[in-house]
């Protein structure tokens, strides 16, 4: 994982249907984000978007490791997600869960396509400050996606 103040690595889902119906419309899944500097590198969010009565609706959770940061080693991301919920895990331990089962979340029941990315700023993490180095990585070692009958 990327370290440092204003680094923002990210895996997550967008709705397939992003160029019809826009964001946050499609919905959007949050498998992993971290915020860099401030000592906020020990902690993982998974959050949801979607579309609310015309607003933007989101749910999010966290966790932190008990010593250490994201960036030590690697560390095992996972959603588990069925016609009912989204549930996240880091190195199988679930922190996180949302009931997708009413009518107003069914963006999650759609098709979605994966997206990675190391951002550079931004309103949450803010700037990178002169203790920040570059080139940064997020290197990602497998994606396994499996699918139920």
């Amino acid at each position: 994982m990327p370290k440092g103040q204003g680094m923002w690595p990210a895996l997550w889902m967008l709705g397939s249907n992003f160029n019809s119906v826009g964001w946050p419309a499609c919905g959007e899944i949050d498998i992993m984000e971290m915020i860099g500097g401030n000592g906020r590198e020990k902690t993982v969010h998974g959050t949801v978007h979607w579309q609310h009565d015309g607003s933007q609706a989101q749910y999010g959770g966290d966790y932190s490791l008990p010593s250490g940061t994201l960036s030590d080693k690697f560390h095992v991301f996972s959603i588990s997600w069925d016609a009912q919920s989204i549930r996240w895990l880091i190195d199988d331990q679930e922190y996180h869960v949302i009931d997708t089962s009413p009518a107003q979340l069914d963006e999650f029941r759609r098709s979605f396509f994966f997206i990675f990315n190391v951002a550079v700023g931004g309103n949450w993490p803010g700037s990178p400050d002169a203790n920040t180095t570059f080139p940064q990585h997020m290197i990602v070692d497998y994606v396994r996606v499996f699918q139920s009958n």
